[in-house]
């Protein structure tokens, strides 16, 4: 895809939707008929990852206050980020930053399901919110 350019894309790892309720979650499983594959609780909120082939759907539901909360507060449940997935997390940031693109994240940091990621501010991208996700290194290898 795009692993020749300084950022390394390999794919779309996950398109993330942000909600309340259950709604997203069931449709998924019952209208998609896609199964949740990983669950886990994030600072108020519940993470759960939905494998569509070789890539997911995410679901990040706010359990509590926090980011996701906020989001919510503001544009109501809706598409909260596009990830794609790099070679080298590492690598791709410091050239973004080098680049002068602004980011959330300076430095790659934990992820679900023992990914490492950092967030590029959503103004680099008219106002999306794009995440860089770098697979576990004992996954790939």
């Amino acid at each position: 895809m795009g692993e020749s350019s300084p950022v390394g894309i390999r794919r779309i790892h996950h398109v993330a939707f942000a909600h309340s309720d259950d709604t997203v979650v069931r449709s998924l499983g019952e209208v998609l008929g896609l199964a949740c594959a990983v669950e886990e609780e994030g600072p108020g909120f519940v993470e759960r990852m939905f494998r569509a082939d070789s890539s997911f759907v995410q679901t990040l539901e706010a359990t509590g206050p926090g980011v996701i909360d906020d989001f919510l507060a503001r544009r109501g449940p809706a598409l909260h980020h596009v990830a794609f997935e790099v070679a080298d997390i590492d690598r791709a940031v410091a050239w973004l930053s080098g680049e002068g693109v602004r980011l959330v994240d300076s430095t790659a940091r934990p992820g679900g399901g023992g990914t490492r990621v950092a967030f590029i501010h959503p103004s680099a991208f008219g106002g999306l919110l794009v995440e860089l996700v770098e697979e576990s290194r004992r996954k790939t290898a």
